[in-house]
């Protein structure tokens, strides 16, 4: 592999992890696209590197989220049990699966992800104080507050719903095995509608648990030979500098912006994946 493309590799790492971290997607919802459309590697490889990329992704933004308070360690921790058992039955299932059927599975998950969010666009943390406080989450300690710059207070929010969203986030460590695009693409909206949090607190507690969803997933794609070391060693190097840069960004950043800005990357690259499922490649009509 040239020296130019593996520098255009790390810019995508960077730049896909910058995004990702943002919105608390990591960078496989970017890196998959990417490497297959622009750089013509196989599905199954691609997906390989990302799954590389998401954990260098989580690793990178989780520090600053813990640091400014947005992340709810407790909920995760109870949340990584489903995810984790889902990735394991994800794995079992990806070699199995063509691969124009991993790219319509790809584009139906974010446009039923990008619906549920555009359904329900206000913050639930203002409901904070009617939410019920008894049921699982109260037995278990996971209510919690976040600091609002804007607002320059610590507001509070009641999780809600804990098994509705251990049986939502089972299905997207599935998803994220198959597809290698890190699972908070299905966890954001899942604690944004079913558990009811603030989309930061969303974000920033999907992050962290990202990595240890992908971590599951990936000892078995590397025994299976689908991570290909030239192309996962730029990727992740630029996936920890992105994700840092990404999450700095999203301490500042409104709640509102942050959602339309989530909503538009879901319809488009859903888009593309449609395409790419079709054999329509962008990049050759272009050309």
């Amino acid at each position: 592999m040239s020296l130019q493309t593996t520098l255009w590799l790390f810019c995508a790492g960077l730049g896909a992890s910058a995004a990702g971290g943002m919105l608390g997607m990591a960078s496989g919802l970017f890196i998959v696209p990417i490497l297959t459309m622009f750089f013509h590697v196989d599905m199954h490889a691609a997906i390989g590197t990302s799954i590389v990329s998401v954990i260098a992704c989580s690793c990178g933004g989780a520090a600053a989220f813990l640091r400014g308070g947005l992340t709810n360690v407790r909920l995760a921790l109870v949340l990584e049990t489903g995810t984790t058992l889902g990735a394991l039955c994800g794995v079992l299932l990806a070699g199995i699966v063509p691969v124009p059927a991993l790219d319509f599975l790809f584009a139906g998950v974010l446009l039923v992800s990008a619906w549920q969010m555009f359904v329900r666009r206000e913050d639930p943390a203002s409901a904070a104080s009617t939410a019920p406080s008894h049921g699982l989450a109260a037995v278990l300690e996971l209510h919690s507050t976040y600091p609002d710059h804007r607002l320059h207070r610590d507001v509070a929010y009641r999780v809600q719903h804990v098994p509705l969203g251990l049986m939502l986030m089972l299905v997207a460590g599935l998803v994220s095995a198959l597809l290698g695009i890190g699972s908070g693409i299905l966890k954001i909206p899942a604690m944004d509608n079913a558990l009811r949090l603030p989309i930061k607190v969303s974000t920033a507690t999907s992050n962290f648990m990202i990595g240890v969803t992908a971590a599951a997933s990936g000892c078995a794609y590397f025994l299976r030979g689908e991570i290909v070391s030239a192309l996962a060693a730029p990727v992740a190097l630029g996936s920890v500098l992105g994700a840092v840069l990404g999450a700095r960004v999203l301490m500042k950043v409104r709640s509102e912006r942050l959602r339309v800005l989530f909503l538009s990357v879901l319809v488009i690259v859903a888009g593309q994946m449609v395409l790419q499922g079709m054999g329509i490649n962008l990049t050759e009509l272009a050309g």
